[in-house]
């Protein structure tokens, strides 16, 4: 399958966004990106949709709204290859550290065809370096997914070559809900899976928390659910999108205020817990590689 690409905006030493129309007309988008000062040769970070649009529509996200259904197996596949191919035709890639994202446009676990995405990746292509990387709100219903992901890690992605983030936003189901407007497992579900997900010499799982100022953040609330063992916490902005502006949320992680950024890591470190604060190159904002940002503001080519 060959993609339309219909409009790219990026900086190659940093990060570039494609959008792509489908042949029903929707627009998708897809990034790749490397992490200054660190090579592109050394680690890539290709960030593919799964869905045409989403249908959660979070208040802090702009690849909601708009929703047309799930993309088919060839569609996230040839955003891969689209990205693969420009820069190693013969579909080999040498970088020790080659990042799979699927969480551009939609939550991955709604679409049963990136589990056959996962299993095609290694008999595609050459990739040493392979480490896919699904994020997601953890929807009620996706069960089967889940499961299917289990087995897909165990039998090709083990000793720490897979990345599993769920995304909580806060410690309160109730402001979850309000963060995340759908129905999700609550916690004691997502660390119940964690811990049959989790094998020894695996990467930790990832709690990635956007909070925003006025939503409860405690730590202390998943000590009794989540060991530090085998779960970690990654602290990020919310991203300057367009529906964090209509909403009226305030990130509680500031990038311009290191100290305030500190002491909330070190409010889960002091609780056990390996602690991210992960804080991307600002120009991304400019760029629009942020949180399926850049097909919203585009003018031209609206969904």
């Amino acid at each position: 399958m060959t993609l339309n690409i219909v409009h790219t905006t990026g900086e190659d030493e940093l990060a570039q966004v494609f959008v792509a129309r489908l042949a029903d007309g929707f627009a998708i988008e897809f990034v790749e990106s490397v992490q200054p000062p660190v090579p592109r040769e050394m680690k890539w970070v290709l960030i593919v949709s799964t869905l045409r649009g989403c249908p959660i529509a979070c208040p802090i996200c702009d690849a909601g709204g708009e929703y047309g259904g799930k993309l088919t197996r060839e569609e996230i596949m040839a955003q891969i290859d689209f990205l693969i191919r420009r820069r190693y035709p013969d579909g080999k890639v040498p970088v020790p550290k080659l990042k799979i994202q699927f969480a551009r446009m939609g939550d991955p676990a709604l679409n049963e065809a990136v589990l056959d995405v996962l299993e095609d990746l290694p008999r595609k292509y050459e990739l040493p370096g392979l480490m896919p990387c699904i994020s997601t709100i953890a929807p009620t219903g996706c069960e089967r997914f889940f499961d299917r992901l289990l087995a897909i890690k165990d039998a090709y992605f083990r000793d720490g070559r897979f990345q599993m983030q769920f995304s909580l936003h806060s410690t309160d189901e109730e402001a979850r809900r309000r963060l995340i407007p759908a129905r999700t497992w609550d916690l004691r579900q997502i660390a119940e899976f964690g811990d049959r997900f989790y094998r020894k010499g695996d990467r930790r799982i990832t709690l990635n928390f956007a909070p925003a100022e006025g939503q409860p953040l405690e730590p202390s609330r998943l000590v009794p659910l989540f060991s530090p063992d085998r779960f970690m916490i990654k602290l990020t902005p919310i991203n300057p999108t367009l529906a964090a502006g209509r909403s009226g949320l305030t990130g509680l992680i500031d990038p311009a205020d290191e100290g305030s950024c500190r002491a909330i890591a070190e409010e889960f470190e002091a609780h056990g817990f390996e602690t991210l604060l992960s804080i991307g190159e600002l120009r991304e904002n400019l760029i629009g590689s942020n949180c399926g940002m850049f097909v919203a503001e585009m003018t031209g080519i609206s969904r």
